[in-house]
C-alpha cells in the first residue's frame, strides 16, 4: 500500500515539473505566511481583549475610595474602610475588619459600575 502511494506521489511531481516553486511564488506559499496568520488572529483573539480587561482593571483599581462596595479574588464581599497605595481594609461584618492587596479586588460589588464606565456609558447615550 505504501508502495502505491509513493509511486503515485512520484508521478504526481513529475507531471508538475517536478520541482518546487522558488521566489516570491515560492514563500508565499510556505509554512511561513501561515505562521504570521496565526500570530496576528491569536493576537486578536486573546492578547488585545486581555490587554483591555487588565488595563480596566487596573483602572479601576486605582479609582477604588473608601465607601465602596467589593469583591475579592477570593469571593469575600465588603465595604472599604481604608486604602494605602498597596492594601486595602475591608469591613466583612460590623466590627470585622481584614486587610488585603490591592490586587486582590476583583471588581465592584453589587454591579455597582466603576466611575470610568458610568462615565462611558453617560457619554454613549
Amino acid at each position: 500500500m505504501l508502495d502505491l502511494l509513493f509511486a503515485t506521489n512520484a508521478m504526481a511531481q513529475e507531471a508538475a515539473g517536478g520541482a518546487a516553486p522558488s521566489g516570491i511564488a515560492g514563500m508565499l506559499t510556505g509554512p511561513l505566511p501561515m505562521l504570521v496568520l496565526m500570530f496576528v488572529v491569536f493576537y486578536f483573539l486573546l492578547i488585545r481583549p486581555q490587554q483591555k480587561k487588565t488595563k480596566a482593571h487596573r483602572e479601576m483599581l486605582g479609582n477604588l475610595k473608601a465607601g465602596d462596595q467589593i469583591v475579592t479574588s477570593g469571593g469575600i464581599f465588603g465595604r472599604i474602610t481604608g486604602l494605602t497605595d498597596q492594601t486595602v481594609v475591608v469591613e466583612i461584618a460590623p466590627q470585622v475588619r481584614i486587610k488585603v492587596q490591592r490586587g486582590a479586588v476583583a471588581g465592584l460589588a453589587g454591579g455597582q459600575p466603576a466611575p470610568a464606565e458610568a462615565s462611558a456609558k453617560g457619554k454613549k447615550k
